[in-house]
Protein backbone atom coordinates (compact mmCIF):
# COMPACT_ATOMS: atom_id res chain seq x y z
CA UNK A 1 0.00 0.00 0.00
CA UNK A 2 3.09 2.18 -0.07
CA UNK A 3 2.38 3.57 3.38
CA UNK A 4 4.60 3.70 6.41
CA UNK A 5 3.72 4.18 10.07
CA UNK A 6 6.10 6.50 11.87
CA UNK A 7 6.59 7.72 15.42
CA UNK A 8 9.04 9.85 17.35
CA UNK A 9 9.56 12.33 14.51
CA UNK A 10 9.96 15.96 15.48
CA UNK A 11 8.01 18.38 13.31
CA UNK A 12 10.81 20.98 13.59
CA UNK A 13 8.20 23.71 13.65
CA UNK A 14 5.39 25.18 15.65
CA UNK A 15 3.14 22.12 15.69
CA UNK A 16 0.48 20.78 13.33
CA UNK A 17 -1.40 24.05 13.07
CA UNK A 18 1.62 26.34 13.03
CA UNK A 19 3.74 24.90 10.26
CA UNK A 20 1.40 23.65 7.55
CA UNK A 21 3.98 24.32 4.83
CA UNK A 22 6.48 22.00 6.52
CA UNK A 23 4.11 19.06 6.64
CA UNK A 24 2.87 19.76 3.11
CA UNK A 25 6.47 19.49 1.92
CA UNK A 26 6.60 16.02 3.46
CA UNK A 27 3.39 15.16 1.61
CA UNK A 28 4.95 16.44 -1.60
CA UNK A 29 7.87 14.06 -1.07
CA UNK A 30 5.37 11.20 -0.94
CA UNK A 31 3.72 12.47 -4.12
CA UNK A 32 7.08 12.42 -5.90
CA UNK A 33 7.58 8.81 -4.82
CA UNK A 34 4.17 7.98 -6.29
CA UNK A 35 5.10 9.62 -9.58
CA UNK A 36 8.37 7.68 -9.68
CA UNK A 37 6.30 4.49 -9.47
CA UNK A 38 4.05 5.58 -12.33
CA UNK A 39 1.16 6.54 -10.07
CA UNK A 40 -0.66 9.86 -10.08
CA UNK A 41 1.49 12.07 -7.80
CA UNK A 42 -0.58 12.50 -4.67
CA UNK A 43 0.99 12.20 -1.23
CA UNK A 44 -0.35 12.43 2.32
CA UNK A 45 1.04 12.86 5.83
CA UNK A 46 -0.87 12.21 9.08
CA UNK A 47 0.16 14.41 12.02
CA UNK A 48 -0.84 14.37 15.68
CA UNK A 49 0.44 16.81 18.29
CA UNK A 50 3.13 18.04 15.91
CA UNK A 51 4.36 14.53 15.23
CA UNK A 52 4.18 12.58 11.94
CA UNK A 53 2.20 9.44 12.63
CA UNK A 54 2.04 7.98 9.10
CA UNK A 55 2.51 8.74 5.45
CA UNK A 56 0.80 7.49 2.30
CA UNK A 57 1.01 7.85 -1.45
CA UNK A 58 -1.15 6.87 -4.39
CA UNK A 59 -0.92 3.20 -5.39
CA UNK A 60 -4.16 2.08 -7.08
CA UNK A 61 -2.31 0.83 -10.18
CA UNK A 62 0.34 -1.19 -8.38
CA UNK A 63 -2.13 -2.60 -5.88
CA UNK A 64 -4.98 -3.15 -8.32
CA UNK A 65 -7.01 -1.34 -5.70
CA UNK A 66 -9.37 1.55 -6.50
CA UNK A 67 -9.34 2.58 -2.83
CA UNK A 68 -5.53 2.88 -2.60
CA UNK A 69 -5.47 6.68 -2.56
CA UNK A 70 -2.76 8.47 -0.64
CA UNK A 71 -5.20 9.58 2.07
CA UNK A 72 -6.56 6.06 2.62
CA UNK A 73 -3.03 4.66 2.83
CA UNK A 74 -2.07 7.24 5.46
CA UNK A 75 -5.28 6.69 7.46
CA UNK A 76 -4.80 2.92 7.53
CA UNK A 77 -1.15 3.18 8.54
CA UNK A 78 -1.96 5.80 11.20
CA UNK A 79 -4.79 3.73 12.67
CA UNK A 80 -2.45 0.72 12.87
CA UNK A 81 0.27 2.82 14.55
CA UNK A 82 -2.14 4.22 17.14
CA UNK A 83 -4.06 1.01 17.61
CA UNK A 84 -7.37 2.78 17.05
CA UNK A 85 -9.55 3.34 14.01
CA UNK A 86 -10.52 6.70 15.50
CA UNK A 87 -7.93 9.33 14.76
CA UNK A 88 -9.08 12.04 17.13
CA UNK A 89 -6.89 15.14 17.23
CA UNK A 90 -5.08 14.25 13.99
CA UNK A 91 -4.49 16.44 10.95
CA UNK A 92 -4.10 14.97 7.49
CA UNK A 93 -2.00 16.85 4.93
CA UNK A 94 -2.59 15.85 1.31
CA UNK A 95 -1.27 17.41 -1.90
CA UNK A 96 -4.61 17.21 -3.75
CA UNK A 97 -8.13 18.01 -2.58
CA UNK A 98 -9.67 14.74 -1.34
CA UNK A 99 -12.31 12.90 -3.35
CA UNK A 100 -15.68 11.88 -1.88
CA UNK A 101 -14.40 8.44 -0.89
CA UNK A 102 -11.47 9.86 1.03
CA UNK A 103 -13.58 12.59 2.60
CA UNK A 104 -15.96 9.95 3.93
CA UNK A 105 -13.08 7.96 5.40
CA UNK A 106 -11.70 11.10 7.08
CA UNK A 107 -15.06 11.80 8.67
CA UNK A 108 -15.35 8.22 9.90
CA UNK A 109 -11.86 8.51 11.36
CA UNK A 110 -12.91 11.65 13.25
CA UNK A 111 -10.04 13.72 11.94
CA UNK A 112 -9.78 17.13 13.51
CA UNK A 113 -8.47 18.84 10.42
CA UNK A 114 -7.66 18.30 6.73
CA UNK A 115 -5.15 20.49 4.88
CA UNK A 116 -4.81 20.10 1.12
CA UNK A 117 -2.68 21.72 -1.55
CA UNK A 118 -4.13 21.84 -5.09
CA UNK A 119 -7.87 22.07 -5.64
CA UNK A 120 -9.58 19.42 -7.82
CA UNK A 121 -12.27 21.00 -9.96
CA UNK A 122 -13.51 17.63 -11.21
CA UNK A 123 -13.77 15.41 -8.13
CA UNK A 124 -12.80 17.58 -5.16
CA UNK A 125 -14.89 16.95 -2.02
CA UNK A 126 -13.38 19.78 0.01
CA UNK A 127 -15.55 22.46 -1.55
CA UNK A 128 -14.71 22.37 -5.26
CA UNK A 129 -17.45 19.93 -6.31
CA UNK A 130 -19.00 18.90 -3.02
CA UNK A 131 -18.21 19.34 0.68
CA UNK A 132 -19.42 16.67 3.11
CA UNK A 133 -17.17 18.24 5.74
CA UNK A 134 -19.57 21.19 5.95
CA UNK A 135 -22.76 19.15 6.23
CA UNK A 136 -24.24 19.98 9.65
CA UNK A 137 -26.36 16.83 9.59
CA UNK A 138 -23.30 14.65 10.12
CA UNK A 139 -22.32 13.81 13.69
CA UNK A 140 -18.74 14.92 13.17
CA UNK A 141 -17.29 18.00 11.52
CA UNK A 142 -13.73 18.15 10.27
CA UNK A 143 -12.02 21.45 9.63
CA UNK A 144 -10.83 21.89 6.01
CA UNK A 145 -8.17 24.25 4.73
CA UNK A 146 -7.11 24.31 1.08
CA UNK A 147 -4.48 26.04 -1.00
CA UNK A 148 -1.40 25.32 1.10
CA UNK A 149 1.53 25.24 -1.35
CA UNK A 150 -1.07 24.86 -4.08
CA UNK A 151 1.26 25.91 -6.90
CA UNK A 152 3.89 23.32 -6.02
CA UNK A 153 1.29 20.58 -5.66
CA UNK A 154 -0.40 21.48 -8.94
CA UNK A 155 2.96 21.56 -10.75
CA UNK A 156 3.58 17.94 -9.76
CA UNK A 157 0.31 16.93 -11.40
CA UNK A 158 0.91 19.00 -14.54
CA UNK A 159 4.40 17.61 -15.01
CA UNK A 160 3.06 14.09 -14.60
CA UNK A 161 0.13 14.35 -17.01
CA UNK A 162 1.55 16.63 -19.69
CA UNK A 163 3.66 14.02 -21.53
CA UNK A 164 0.81 11.53 -21.21
CA UNK A 165 -1.66 13.92 -22.78
CA UNK A 166 0.43 14.48 -25.88
CA UNK A 167 -1.75 13.66 -28.87
CA UNK A 168 -0.71 10.24 -30.12
CA UNK A 169 -1.89 11.20 -33.57
CA UNK A 170 -1.02 14.88 -34.04
CA UNK A 171 -2.28 16.54 -37.18
CA UNK A 172 0.34 17.92 -39.53
CA UNK A 173 0.15 21.66 -40.07
CA UNK A 174 -0.25 21.19 -43.81
CA UNK A 175 -3.25 18.86 -43.48
CA UNK A 176 -6.83 18.80 -42.25
CA UNK A 177 -8.77 16.11 -40.41
CA UNK A 178 -12.50 15.69 -40.82
CA UNK A 179 -14.30 15.82 -37.43
CA UNK A 180 -15.26 12.35 -36.19
CA UNK A 181 -18.81 13.54 -35.61
CA UNK A 182 -19.41 13.59 -39.37
CA UNK A 183 -18.95 9.82 -39.50
CA UNK A 184 -21.35 9.02 -36.66
CA UNK A 185 -24.34 6.80 -37.43
CA UNK A 186 -23.81 6.62 -41.19
CA UNK A 187 -26.34 4.24 -42.75
CA UNK A 188 -24.91 0.77 -43.31
CA UNK A 189 -21.45 1.61 -41.95
CA UNK A 190 -21.15 0.30 -38.37
CA UNK A 191 -17.47 -0.62 -38.31
CA UNK A 192 -14.88 0.79 -35.92
CA UNK A 193 -12.06 2.83 -37.47
CA UNK A 194 -8.43 1.76 -37.59
CA UNK A 195 -5.61 4.23 -38.13
CA UNK A 196 -1.98 3.99 -39.13
CA UNK A 197 0.55 6.83 -39.32
CA UNK A 198 3.98 5.27 -39.07
CA UNK A 199 4.31 4.00 -42.64
CA UNK A 200 7.40 5.74 -44.07
CA UNK A 201 5.50 7.13 -47.06
CA UNK A 202 2.84 8.71 -44.88
CA UNK A 203 5.28 11.16 -43.34
CA UNK A 204 3.16 11.43 -40.20
CA UNK A 205 -0.22 11.68 -41.93
CA UNK A 206 -2.91 9.47 -40.44
CA UNK A 207 -4.51 6.90 -42.73
CA UNK A 208 -7.83 5.24 -41.96
CA UNK A 209 -8.74 1.69 -42.90
CA UNK A 210 -11.36 -0.87 -41.99
CA UNK A 211 -9.99 -4.19 -40.78
CA UNK A 212 -12.73 -6.70 -40.15
CA UNK A 213 -12.79 -10.46 -40.08
CA UNK A 214 -11.09 -13.55 -38.81
CA UNK A 215 -7.42 -12.59 -38.83
CA UNK A 216 -6.35 -10.83 -35.65
CA UNK A 217 -2.94 -9.60 -34.57
CA UNK A 218 -0.97 -11.19 -31.74
CA UNK A 219 0.88 -8.27 -30.15
CA UNK A 220 3.55 -10.54 -28.67
CA UNK A 221 4.49 -11.81 -32.12
CA UNK A 222 4.44 -8.36 -33.69
CA UNK A 223 2.32 -6.56 -36.25
CA UNK A 224 1.08 -8.78 -39.03
CA UNK A 225 1.33 -12.08 -37.13
CA UNK A 226 -1.37 -14.63 -37.98
CA UNK A 227 -3.19 -16.73 -35.43
CA UNK A 228 -3.66 -20.46 -35.84
CA UNK A 229 -6.85 -20.06 -37.91
CA UNK A 230 -6.21 -17.29 -40.45
CA UNK A 231 -8.93 -15.80 -42.62
CA UNK A 232 -9.95 -17.88 -45.60
CA UNK A 233 -9.46 -14.93 -47.92
CA UNK A 234 -8.58 -11.25 -47.55
CA UNK A 235 -10.59 -8.81 -49.63
CA UNK A 236 -8.56 -5.64 -50.18
CA UNK A 237 -11.08 -3.02 -51.30
CA UNK A 238 -9.77 0.13 -52.98
CA UNK A 239 -12.10 3.02 -53.75
CA UNK A 240 -11.98 5.76 -56.37
CA UNK A 241 -12.63 9.50 -56.54
CA UNK A 242 -14.63 11.02 -54.85
CA UNK A 243 -15.76 7.96 -52.90
CA UNK A 244 -14.20 6.26 -49.86
CA UNK A 245 -14.47 2.95 -48.01
CA UNK A 246 -18.21 3.59 -47.58
CA UNK A 247 -18.45 2.37 -51.19
CA UNK A 248 -18.07 -1.25 -50.05
CA UNK A 249 -20.59 -1.31 -47.19
CA UNK A 250 -22.89 -3.76 -49.05
CA UNK A 251 -20.16 -6.29 -49.78
CA UNK A 252 -18.32 -6.27 -46.45
CA UNK A 253 -21.02 -8.09 -44.39
CA UNK A 254 -21.30 -10.87 -47.01
CA UNK A 255 -17.58 -11.52 -47.04
CA UNK A 256 -17.37 -11.40 -43.25
CA UNK A 257 -20.22 -13.90 -42.97
CA UNK A 258 -18.15 -16.26 -45.11
CA UNK A 259 -15.36 -16.12 -42.52
CA UNK A 260 -13.11 -13.86 -44.56
CA UNK A 261 -11.13 -10.76 -43.71
CA UNK A 262 -11.85 -7.37 -45.27
CA UNK A 263 -9.39 -4.47 -45.49
CA UNK A 264 -10.83 -1.23 -46.87
CA UNK A 265 -8.49 1.76 -46.65
CA UNK A 266 -9.33 5.38 -47.31
CA UNK A 267 -6.75 6.92 -49.61
CA UNK A 268 -5.04 9.96 -48.11
CA UNK A 269 -7.29 12.93 -48.82
CA UNK A 270 -10.46 10.82 -48.69
CA UNK A 271 -12.79 9.35 -46.09
CA UNK A 272 -11.49 9.37 -42.54
CA UNK A 273 -7.85 9.73 -43.58
CA UNK A 274 -5.96 13.02 -43.18
CA UNK A 275 -6.34 15.50 -46.00
CA UNK A 276 -3.37 17.55 -47.22
CA UNK A 277 -4.37 21.16 -47.84
CA UNK A 278 -2.52 21.50 -51.14
CA UNK A 279 -3.34 19.66 -54.35
CA UNK A 280 0.37 19.37 -55.11
CA UNK A 281 0.81 16.99 -52.18
CA UNK A 282 -0.84 14.24 -54.22
CA UNK A 283 0.95 12.14 -56.79
CA UNK A 284 0.48 8.75 -58.42
CA UNK A 285 3.80 7.43 -57.12
CA UNK A 286 3.17 8.54 -53.56
CA UNK A 287 -0.31 7.04 -53.25
CA UNK A 288 0.91 3.78 -54.76
CA UNK A 289 3.81 3.63 -52.30
CA UNK A 290 1.46 4.17 -49.35
CA UNK A 291 -0.66 1.22 -50.49
CA UNK A 292 2.38 -0.99 -51.03
CA UNK A 293 3.58 -0.25 -47.51
CA UNK A 294 0.13 -0.85 -46.04
CA UNK A 295 -0.08 -4.30 -47.64
CA UNK A 296 3.34 -5.21 -46.28
CA UNK A 297 2.67 -3.82 -42.80
CA UNK A 298 -0.60 -5.73 -42.48
CA UNK A 299 1.07 -8.78 -44.03
CA UNK A 300 -1.94 -9.42 -46.26
CA UNK A 301 -2.15 -12.88 -47.79
CA UNK A 302 -4.44 -14.71 -50.20
CA UNK A 303 -5.68 -11.31 -51.23
CA UNK A 304 -8.64 -10.80 -53.51
CA UNK A 305 -7.88 -7.33 -54.88
CA UNK A 306 -11.12 -5.39 -55.27
CA UNK A 307 -10.81 -2.22 -57.32
CA UNK A 308 -13.08 0.49 -58.66
CA UNK A 309 -12.28 3.75 -60.45
CA UNK A 310 -9.06 5.27 -59.15
CA UNK A 311 -8.74 2.22 -56.91
CA UNK A 312 -7.91 0.35 -60.11
CA UNK A 313 -5.48 2.88 -61.55
CA UNK A 314 -3.43 2.47 -58.39
CA UNK A 315 -4.44 -0.99 -57.25
CA UNK A 316 -3.79 -2.79 -60.52
CA UNK A 317 -0.12 -1.83 -60.17
CA UNK A 318 0.27 -3.49 -56.73
CA UNK A 319 0.29 -7.28 -57.34
CA UNK A 320 3.36 -7.29 -59.57
CA UNK A 321 5.37 -6.01 -56.58
CA UNK A 322 4.39 -9.01 -54.43
CA UNK A 323 2.52 -11.57 -56.57
CA UNK A 324 2.69 -14.23 -53.85
CA UNK A 325 0.25 -12.19 -51.76
CA UNK A 326 -2.54 -12.05 -54.36
CA UNK A 327 -4.93 -14.83 -55.28
CA UNK A 328 -7.68 -13.00 -57.13
CA UNK A 329 -8.86 -9.80 -58.80
CA UNK A 330 -12.34 -8.29 -58.76
CA UNK A 331 -12.30 -5.29 -61.11
CA UNK A 332 -15.23 -2.91 -61.52
CA UNK A 333 -15.38 0.00 -63.95
CA UNK A 334 -11.72 0.92 -63.88
CA UNK A 335 -8.69 0.88 -66.18
CA UNK A 336 -4.93 1.02 -66.48
CA UNK A 337 -3.80 4.41 -67.79
CA UNK A 338 -0.62 3.46 -69.67
CA UNK A 339 -0.14 6.69 -71.60
CA UNK A 340 0.24 4.90 -74.95
CA UNK A 341 -3.49 4.38 -75.48
CA UNK A 342 -6.15 7.09 -75.58
CA UNK A 343 -8.31 7.54 -72.51
CA UNK A 344 -12.04 6.91 -72.99
CA UNK A 345 -13.99 10.01 -74.06
CA UNK A 346 -16.21 9.71 -71.01
CA UNK A 347 -13.17 9.84 -68.74
CA UNK A 348 -11.90 12.96 -70.47
CA UNK A 349 -15.33 14.56 -70.14
CA UNK A 350 -15.40 13.69 -66.44
CA UNK A 351 -11.99 15.25 -65.95
CA UNK A 352 -13.07 18.41 -67.76
CA UNK A 353 -16.14 18.69 -65.55
CA UNK A 354 -14.07 18.30 -62.39
CA UNK A 355 -11.67 20.99 -63.56
CA UNK A 356 -14.46 23.41 -64.42
CA UNK A 357 -16.51 22.71 -61.31
CA UNK A 358 -14.06 21.65 -58.59
CA UNK A 359 -16.64 22.31 -55.87
CA UNK A 360 -19.29 20.04 -57.42
CA UNK A 361 -21.84 18.63 -54.99
CA UNK A 362 -20.69 15.09 -54.13
CA UNK A 363 -24.02 14.05 -52.66
CA UNK A 364 -25.83 15.21 -55.79
CA UNK A 365 -23.28 13.45 -57.99
CA UNK A 366 -23.89 10.17 -56.16
CA UNK A 367 -27.65 10.59 -56.45
CA UNK A 368 -27.31 11.03 -60.21
CA UNK A 369 -24.78 8.22 -60.53
CA UNK A 370 -26.93 5.72 -58.64
CA UNK A 371 -30.56 6.87 -58.26
CA UNK A 372 -31.59 4.15 -55.75
CA UNK A 373 -29.36 5.77 -53.10
CA UNK A 374 -31.21 7.40 -50.22
CA UNK A 375 -30.59 11.00 -49.25
CA UNK A 376 -28.75 9.78 -46.12
CA UNK A 377 -26.46 7.55 -48.19
CA UNK A 378 -25.67 10.38 -50.59
CA UNK A 379 -24.87 12.62 -47.62
CA UNK A 380 -22.59 9.90 -46.23
CA UNK A 381 -20.46 10.02 -49.37
CA UNK A 382 -20.03 13.77 -48.83
CA UNK A 383 -19.35 13.43 -45.08
CA UNK A 384 -15.52 13.49 -45.39
CA UNK A 385 -15.58 16.86 -47.14
CA UNK A 386 -17.15 19.56 -44.94
CA UNK A 387 -15.67 22.41 -46.99
CA UNK A 388 -13.44 23.23 -49.96
CA UNK A 389 -10.30 23.03 -47.82
CA UNK A 390 -10.86 19.30 -47.30
CA UNK A 391 -11.19 18.65 -51.05
CA UNK A 392 -7.67 19.05 -52.38
CA UNK A 393 -7.61 15.35 -53.30
CA UNK A 394 -10.86 15.45 -55.28
CA UNK A 395 -9.39 18.36 -57.27
CA UNK A 396 -5.97 16.76 -57.72
CA UNK A 397 -6.92 13.24 -58.80
CA UNK A 398 -8.37 14.12 -62.25
CA UNK A 399 -5.05 15.67 -63.25
CA UNK A 400 -3.10 12.62 -62.07
CA UNK A 401 -4.51 10.22 -64.68
CA UNK A 402 -1.55 9.47 -67.03
CA UNK A 403 -2.35 10.64 -70.57
CA UNK A 404 1.11 10.44 -72.16
CA UNK A 405 3.90 7.89 -72.09
CA UNK A 406 6.13 10.11 -69.97
CA UNK A 407 3.42 11.09 -67.46
CA UNK A 408 3.93 10.02 -63.86
CA UNK A 409 2.51 6.55 -63.35
CA UNK A 410 2.38 5.65 -67.05
CA UNK A 411 5.50 3.48 -67.03
CA UNK A 412 4.36 1.63 -63.91
CA UNK A 413 0.98 1.09 -65.55
CA UNK A 414 2.62 -0.39 -68.64
CA UNK A 415 4.65 -2.76 -66.46
CA UNK A 416 1.43 -3.74 -64.71
CA UNK A 417 -0.24 -4.35 -68.09
CA UNK A 418 2.53 -6.78 -68.99
CA UNK A 419 2.18 -8.49 -65.64
CA UNK A 420 -1.56 -9.04 -66.04
CA UNK A 421 -1.10 -10.28 -69.63
CA UNK A 422 1.82 -12.62 -69.08
CA UNK A 423 2.48 -13.38 -65.43
CA UNK A 424 -0.79 -13.24 -63.51
CA UNK A 425 -1.51 -16.69 -62.06
CA UNK A 426 -4.58 -15.89 -59.99
CA UNK A 427 -8.27 -15.84 -60.73
CA UNK A 428 -10.07 -12.78 -62.12
CA UNK A 429 -13.62 -11.50 -62.26
CA UNK A 430 -14.73 -8.35 -64.03
CA UNK A 431 -18.05 -6.63 -63.35
CA UNK A 432 -19.28 -3.88 -65.67
CA UNK A 433 -21.88 -1.25 -64.91
CA UNK A 434 -23.18 -0.74 -68.43
CA UNK A 435 -24.69 2.68 -67.70
CA UNK A 436 -21.31 4.15 -66.80
CA UNK A 437 -20.88 7.44 -68.71
CA UNK A 438 -17.21 7.67 -67.69
CA UNK A 439 -15.74 4.41 -69.01
CA UNK A 440 -18.48 2.67 -70.87
CA UNK A 441 -18.63 -1.06 -71.51
CA UNK A 442 -16.10 -0.89 -74.35
CA UNK A 443 -13.37 0.52 -72.10
CA UNK A 444 -13.84 -2.21 -69.53
CA UNK A 445 -13.80 -4.97 -72.12
CA UNK A 446 -10.45 -3.67 -73.30
CA UNK A 447 -9.06 -4.15 -69.79
CA UNK A 448 -10.66 -7.58 -69.52
CA UNK A 449 -8.93 -8.71 -72.71
CA UNK A 450 -5.59 -7.90 -71.11
CA UNK A 451 -6.19 -10.01 -67.99
CA UNK A 452 -4.71 -13.47 -68.37
CA UNK A 453 -7.39 -16.12 -67.88
CA UNK A 454 -10.18 -13.66 -67.19
CA UNK A 455 -13.62 -15.01 -68.20
CA UNK A 456 -16.19 -12.83 -70.00
CA UNK A 457 -17.30 -9.98 -67.75
CA UNK A 458 -20.51 -9.93 -65.76
CA UNK A 459 -22.49 -7.03 -67.18
CA UNK A 460 -25.05 -5.21 -65.03
CA UNK A 461 -27.30 -3.44 -67.57
CA UNK A 462 -28.97 -1.03 -65.13
CA UNK A 463 -25.92 -0.08 -63.07
CA UNK A 464 -23.78 3.00 -63.67
CA UNK A 465 -20.24 3.90 -62.68
CA UNK A 466 -20.49 3.07 -58.96
CA UNK A 467 -20.77 -0.70 -59.40
CA UNK A 468 -20.41 -1.68 -55.69
CA UNK A 469 -23.76 0.02 -55.13
CA UNK A 470 -25.27 -3.00 -56.91
CA UNK A 471 -25.34 -4.49 -53.43
CA UNK A 472 -24.85 -7.83 -51.73
CA UNK A 473 -25.54 -9.78 -54.93
CA UNK A 474 -22.16 -8.64 -56.21
CA UNK A 475 -20.40 -9.96 -53.11
CA UNK A 476 -22.23 -13.27 -53.35
CA UNK A 477 -21.26 -13.67 -57.01
CA UNK A 478 -17.65 -12.93 -56.09
CA UNK A 479 -17.74 -15.51 -53.29
CA UNK A 480 -18.89 -18.16 -55.72
CA UNK A 481 -16.24 -17.19 -58.26
CA UNK A 482 -13.41 -17.29 -55.72
CA UNK A 483 -14.78 -20.24 -53.74
CA UNK A 484 -11.67 -22.39 -54.09
CA UNK A 485 -9.27 -19.57 -53.20
CA UNK A 486 -8.61 -20.41 -49.56
CA UNK A 487 -6.29 -21.83 -46.98
CA UNK A 488 -7.96 -25.15 -46.35
CA UNK A 489 -5.70 -26.99 -48.75
CA UNK A 490 -2.60 -25.08 -47.72
CA UNK A 491 -0.68 -24.67 -44.46
CA UNK A 492 -1.31 -21.23 -42.83
CA UNK A 493 2.25 -20.10 -43.47
CA UNK A 494 2.04 -20.74 -47.22
CA UNK A 495 1.23 -17.62 -49.28
CA UNK A 496 0.88 -19.49 -52.54
CA UNK A 497 -2.38 -19.46 -54.43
Amino acid sequence: MNSEAKSGLNDRGQGATGDDAHFMRLAIEQARLAAASGEVPVGAVLVRAGQVIATGRNAPIAGHDPTAHAEIAALRAGAAALGNYRLDGCTLYVTLEPCTMCAGAMLHARLARVVYGAADAKTGAGGSVTNPFADPRLNHQTQVQGGVMADECAALLRNFFQPRRVNAAPLREDALRTPESRFAKLPGYPWAPNYIRDLPALGGLRMHYLDEGAARIDEEQGAGAWEASPAQRTWLCLHGNPSWSYLYRHQIPVWLAAGDRVIAPDLIGFGQSDKPKKEGAHSFTWHRQVLLELVERLDLRRVILVVHGWGGLLGLTLPMAAPHRYAGLLAMNTLLATGDAPLPPGWLAWRKMERQKPAYDIARLMARGHPPLTLAECAAYAAPFPDAGHRAATRAFPTMVPQSTDAEGAQIARQARDFWRNDWAGRSLMVIGAQDPVLGEAGMRTLQAGLRGCPPPWVLPEVGHFVPEAGAVLAERALAHFADVGWRSQPPGDCST
